[in-house]
């Protein structure tokens, strides 16, 4: 049940009865209209804007409208105590006490569907996430962007839409030569005796190379690691199969599973690059050119050349951009233009890339090329991941993959466990930066979301201990005969928010919304039982050591949406602490 949409109709149908009886104008979209949360200010439920959206076209004042409008609505509706009207035209809508008593009943007793959207299309979604060279293990430069897109996931999931959720292998191209070279060296460090040639800085130097070197060794006694160029191909392969297995142990300990991993070789060994070009000539999107020194760059020490260059320029980007190398290889674009090509040949309805910080200027293109294989703009959406900076002690940490020295996704999760490294991740917009604070994590206090959120969960199970009933179980009473007070209700006001957190995380695909969704319902159940301690009415076990039907109810559904929230979120609720 969402309260705001249910009245936003109900206002929809007082509007179509009026322009019926020539009594109002409407435009040719009722869409502006909204209702939403009013102020805190405002002793009120519901706000909406509708006399604001509707005074222009009806030659009236807004506060005129709004109290024509009012006396409409309240005479329909016999659950609404009183509506006022504020300036500039804002008209206040709250509800009687009853209303809130069946709004408890109607969500306990269809909890399992409270807050998905039903009215809306589903779709079907393709999420790209981490897709981190295949080089290492994750580090916590990855770590964001991998919650991320597992919650955006989730987030759909839970509206139910279908949802695909895929990781892109690197596994072609200089880097991986150089990868496979580094491994090659620790097998020969291990084999013979050699030392690793660590001055390389195309080498990578980490240790757990050592351990990719011995697991290739002790699986592949019949390889002759003599010659790297006679077993350059195989030992690729088995390099790259070593480092996702690390990797897929790495997200697995974050509670991420992907449903496709797909690998950028075979897309290119099986000619999808050459296919897509095809394609873009086929449509007159490439050209032979000259693109100009990237910026930065020393326009004397840059050498134009002529380059089959994509159109990207005609979808909004800066400059073309080039689709081969001066040795007519593949640029890195061009494969992953065959990547999209190969994505939108699935059928997806929408497409979903989530990117790190270092990649937000590669959103252009290649939103550009997706626009170009579709003929549909907005068919792709990236979202960027925005940099973490992990702070223990008053210090940074620093981290440096080319070094081997970074902190890696297993010890975060070992310093803090994965609900803290999920929670917080999330905890502000992907957007923006975020600081992890080590200290703050492990407090047992407001100043640890997480902890605040499992602890309302931890005293609500231990009320329903008291009584011997599972908080996990539905609970089925016969009469709703009951009324809340003030405070109660100010808990049902929020909790009849949960629809509209999950529209926005859903649409907007910001599934941050959803902790500090949580963290705010939390605080408003701490602050109700601690009222407790002076005000008997408060407290839910009373002198008999009983719990009312109404305070039973009221909990559960508290509950309720704390369970499915950190379900989304991927976060555990413990019943103790």
């Amino acid at each position: 049940m969402n309260i705001f949409d249910k009245y936003l109709d109900n206002i929809k149908k007082i509007l179509l009865d009026l322009s019926k009886k020539g009594d109002l104008i409407l435009p040719s979209s009722l869409d502006g209209i909204t209702a939403e949360i009013p102020p805190a200010k405002f002793d009120s439920d519901i706000s909406t804007n509708v006399a604001m959206v509707l005074s222009k076209l009806n030659k009236k004042s807004p506060i005129d409208l709004a109290d024509i409008l009012s006396d409409k609505i309240k005479g329909q509706d016999k659950l609404i105590d009183e509506i006022s009207v504020v300036k500039p035209g804002f008209i206040n809508i709250k509800f009687k006490p009853i209303f809130w008593t069946n709004f408890i009943k109607e969500i306990i007793q269809n909890s399992k569907s409270y807050g998905i959207n039903n009215n809306e299309a589903k779709k079907n979604y393709l999420i790209e996430f981490v897709s981190a060279n295949p080089t290492g293990p994750l580090h916590v430069g990855h770590c964001r962007g991998a919650i991320l897109g597992d919650v955006i996931a989730n987030v759909l999931l839970f509206n139910k839409h279908k949802v695909t959720k895929e990781y892109y292998v690197n596994d072609y191209g200089n880097q991986i030569i150089n990868f496979t070279k580094s491994v090659y060296f620790r097998i020969r460090e291990i084999s013979f005796n050699e030392p690793f040639p660590i001055d390389n800085e195309e080498l990578y130097p980490g240790d757990y190379l050592i351990d990719f070197a011995k697991n290739i060794l002790n699986s592949n006694k019949d390889i002759d690691f003599k010659n790297f160029n006679n077993i350059s191909e195989k030992l690729t392969e088995l390099a790259i199969e070593e480092a996702l297995k690390l990797i897929k142990k790495n997200l697995k300990s974050l509670g991420i599973n992907h449903d496709n991993f797909i690998s950028e070789k075979k897309l290119v060994l099986n000619h999808e690059v050459e296919k897509v070009i095809e394609f873009l000539q086929k449509n007159k999107f490439v050209y032979k050119g000259k693109i100009k020194a990237p910026a930065g760059e020393d326009d004397d020490n840059w050498i134009e050349r002529e380059q089959l260059l994509f159109k990207s320029t005609d979808f909004g980007d800066d400059k073309d951009r080039a689709l081969q190398k001066s040795d007519n290889a593949w640029t890195y674009f061009a494969s992953d233009v065959a990547y999209h090509k190969n994505k939108l040949d699935r059928k997806f309805d929408q497409l979903i890339n989530i990117l790190g910080a270092d990649h937000a200027g590669y959103i252009k293109r290649i939103t550009s090329s997706v626009e170009a294989l579709s003929n549909s703009k907005g068919k792709l959406i990236c979202k960027v991941s925005q940099l973490v900076k992990l702070i223990k002690n008053k210090k940074p940490f620093k981290m440096s993959k080319r070094k081997g020295d970074y902190i890696t996704v297993d010890d975060l999760i070992n310093e803090v466990g994965k609900d803290a490294t999920r929670f917080i991740m999330l905890n502000r917009s992907s957007d923006v930066e975020l600081d992890f604070d080590f200290d703050n994590v492990v407090e047992k206090s407001k100043d640890n979301p997480l902890y605040y959120v499992q602890y309302c969960y931890v005293r609500i199970a231990s009320v329903f201990r008291h009584i011997g009933k599972d908080l996990k179980s539905d609970i089925k009473i016969d009469k709703y005969d009951f009324e809340y007070s003030k405070d109660e209700i100010n808990i049902l006001k929020k909790i009849s928010e949960w629809p509209k957190c999950i529209d926005t995380s859903s649409n907007k695909l910001e599934p941050h919304r959803i902790p500090t969704y949580l963290f705010e319902l939390s605080s408003l159940f701490h602050s109700y039982w601690n009222l407790g301690k002076d005000n008997p009415d408060k407290r839910f076990i009373n002198d008999q050591k009983k719990v009312t039907n109404d305070k039973l109810i009221f909990l559960k559904a508290i509950s309720n949406i704390i369970k499915s929230g950190m379900d989304i979120v991927g976060v555990s609720v413990p019943e103790k602490m």
